[in-house]
C-alpha cells in the first residue's frame, strides 16, 4: 500500500538576510506527516518563527518549494492552503470588544463558510485549560498576555485545520496552563491523527521533549534533525 503524502513537505526553503550576511533560513527540507508531533527548539535568533512563517506562506523565501498533501502549492491554492494550515504567532493580535466575538470572527469570513461557531464545544475546551464559561464575556483589552495566547489557540484549534503551526504558545503562561494547553494539543491531534499534525515551536528543552514526538533543533537557520 503506497504511504499517504505528507501533510506539509519543505524542500530547499532558504531565505537571505537582507544585509548580505548569509542565510536566515539555510535550505531547509522537511516532512510533516499526518499525525506528527514536531517540536522546533534553538537560540534565540535561530530562525524558529522564520521557518514556521514560511511554512504558513506568510513570508516569503528565495529559494525552495512547499508542498501539501503531495502538491505544489501554487498561488491559487494559497487561500485553502492557510484555512487548513494555521499560524498562531506568540504576542496575538485581538481586536473584537470580547473573547466571545474574537472566537466568532473566523466563521463569518468567506473562506469559513458554511460553518457556525459551537459554543458549547469552545466552553467544554475553555473547561479543560481551567476557565469558566463566564470567561467569554471578557472584555479582550483586560486580557494578560497569557490569556490572549488561549483564545487565540482556542480560535485556531475550533477551525480544525490539518496542521498547527504554534509560536511558542505557552510563552506568557504559568506551568499549570502551561501543561493545560499541551494536553489541549494532544487531545486535539489524538481526535483525528490521520489527518491532523502540529509544529510546536518552544525554547524550553522539556517542553520540546514532552511535546515533540520528534524534536528538530535549528541554529543559524539551519536543521538539526534530533529525533
Amino acid at each position: 500500500m503506497q504511504a499517504a503524502p505528507s501533510q506539509i513537505e519543505a524542500r530547499g526553503l532558504a531565505r537571505r538576510n537582507p544585509d548580505g550576511g548569509g542565510w536566515l533560513l539555510d535550505h531547509v527540507s522537511l516532512r510533516v506527516a499526518p499525525g506528527a508531533r514536531i517540536a522546533v527548539s534553538g537560540p534565540s535568533g535561530s530562525g524558529k518563527t522564520l521557518l514556521l512563517r514560511a511554512l504558513a506562506m506568510l513570508d516569503p523565501v528565495d529559494e525552495g518549494e512547499l508542498l501539501f498533501e503531495g502538491r505544489p502549492v501554487r498561488r491559487e491554492r494559497i487561500p485553502d492552503y492557510r484555512r487548513r494550515v494555521i499560524y498562531l504567532h506568540q504576542r496575538p493580535a485581538l481586536i473584537e470588544a470580547r473573547v466571545e466575538a474574537a472566537l466568532r470572527l473566523p466563521f463569518a469570513l468567506r473562506v469559513h463558510r458554511g460553518r457556525s461557531f459551537d459554543r458549547r464545544r469552545i466552553v467544554r475546551m475553555l473547561e479543560d485549560l481551567g476557565r469558566e464559561e463566564g470567561f467569554l464575556g471578557k472584555p479582550v483589552d483586560a486580557l494578560s498576555g497569557g490569556e490572549s495566547q488561549l483564545v487565540a489557540l482556542l480560535r485556531a484549534v475550533q477551525l480544525d485545520p490539518s496542521v498547527l503551526l504554534l509560536d511558542e504558545p505557552t510563552a506568557a503562561l504559568d506551568p499549570e496552563a502551561s501543561r493545560a494547553v499541551e494536553r489541549l494539543a494532544d487531545d486535539w491531534l489524538a481526535e483525528q491523527p490521520e489527518t491532523r499534525a502540529v509544529v510546536w515551536v518552544t525554547h524550553d528543552a522539556r517542553q520540546a521533549e514532552r511535546m515533540g514526538g520528534r524534536v528538530l533543533r535549528i541554529d543559524k537557520g539551519k536543521i538539526d534533525d534530533a529525533g
